[in-house]
């Protein structure tokens, strides 16, 4: 058993940390605009990128996940995407979307296009690397937060985002006391993530994932644990309410209930409505 009882996971990549948007508008969209040589059009993908990873339901979603999306609507509506099949059924079926597992099955199959996204990623984390550090840098309220949850709870970093990147953030501003695990893209999903830590004894009602995406409430519903939500452009107010409201009641045992209810009607309403 845990020598504390409470777990609360942390995600990192705009929820934690104001970097999402940075990361997306600097780097993801536009390198995939230059890797496929689609700067014709490049306005309305970019667009319709931020749409689908920042601003709607699908917000926060994997980059593998993402690129085949994007690419998938490009060859539908603008021009051929050579090989998005193999991206598709890599997407689909590997049990880990990270860097580490498309090499691998580059190396297998000898996939052009799984050479591009592979390209495309590293190329990401050199630019997620370069950005400047007001663009790397935690919301406010989110050390006060960690300094509280740690006080009681274990803290994991649960993201999809790349191990390194999180770590230099975390550790830039010296956050990493504040947390006992880190668990990133290459330690698989969010959802084997809390599975697996939930293995060393937390009690399901002493679990809690702190989010801003879709995937992290998934994530935390298909382990049966509590979720509270961070939500895009109110990310302060929903970090002070945790300090004020959520951690206490999760620490006093009464998140459960019409309180958890709430915050979940609230986050799929903010996210259904972004776009």
């Amino acid at each position: 058993m845990a020598d504390k009882e409470y777990l609360i996971c942390v995600d990192s990549d705009g929820c934690a940390m104001d970097t999402m948007t940075s990361k997306h508008m600097q780097c993801f969209g536009p390198y995939m605009v230059r890797e496929w040589g689609l700067q014709k059009w490049e306005d309305s993908i970019l667009k319709r990128w931020n749409e689908v990873n920042l601003y709607t339901i699908t917000r926060g979603i994997n980059r593998f996940q993402g690129l085949y999306k994007a690419l998938e609507e490009i060859n539908q509506k603008y021009i051929p995407v050579e090989g998005i099949e193999s991206l598709g059924e890599w997407v689909t079926h590997t049990p880990e979307l990270s860097n580490d597992s498309l090499k691998r099955e580059m190396e297998k199959t000898g996939s052009p296009i799984l050479q591009k996204a592979l390209r495309w990623s590293e190329t990401v984390n050199e630019g997620v690397r370069a950005l400047k550090e007001k663009d790397r840098r935690p919301f406010p309220r989110v050390r006060e937060s960690l300094v509280y949850a740690h006080g009681f709870a274990k803290v994991a970093i649960v993201s999809s985002a790349n191990r390194q990147a999180v770590m230099e953030e975390w550790e830039n501003y010296e956050l990493l006391p504040y947390t006992d695990y880190v668990m990133a893209q290459d330690s698989g999903s969010k959802a084997r993530c809390i599975a697996k830590l939930m293995q060393e004894g937390y009690p399901k009602d002493k679990v809690l994932m702190i989010g801003d995406a879709l995937g992290d409430y998934k994530a935390a519903k298909s382990n049966d644990i509590f979720f509270y939500p961070i939500l895009a452009r109110q990310e302060e107010s929903s970090w002070k309410e945790f300090l004020d409201a959520a951690g206490p009641r999760f620490k006093g045992g009464k998140y459960g209930g019409a309180y958890q209810r709430e915050k979940i009607d609230t986050f799929m309403d903010h996210l259904n409505g972004q776009a």
